[in-house]
């Protein structure tokens, strides 16, 4: 029988302001992944790459210039 309480990732890293809403859709940032994943930036990103033919055309995007200064002013504002 399977333990229905025990999850691989906490809930808690995940909804603790991990999750955000860019062109109406909820997203995590690449950063984020990679720390619930236990691996550098840069490798996750390059394993996505590597096997990107796994992975629904929706599954990622990149920010423009103007969201990524948006998002990165929310930061400074929130620290």
């Amino acid at each position: 029988m399977l333990n229905q309480d025990i999850s691989i990732i906490p809930n808690e890293i995940i909804i603790n302001n991990k999750i955000y809403l860019f062109r109406g859709v909820k997203v995590m940032m690449d950063v984020d992944l990679a720390e619930l994943f236990g691996v550098e930036t840069k490798r996750l990103k390059k394993q996505v790459r590597r096997n990107i033919n796994r992975f629904p055309e929706h599954f990622m995007f990149e920010l423009t210039k103007e969201e990524n200064e948006v998002q990165r002013s929310h930061f400074a504002t929130l620290e």
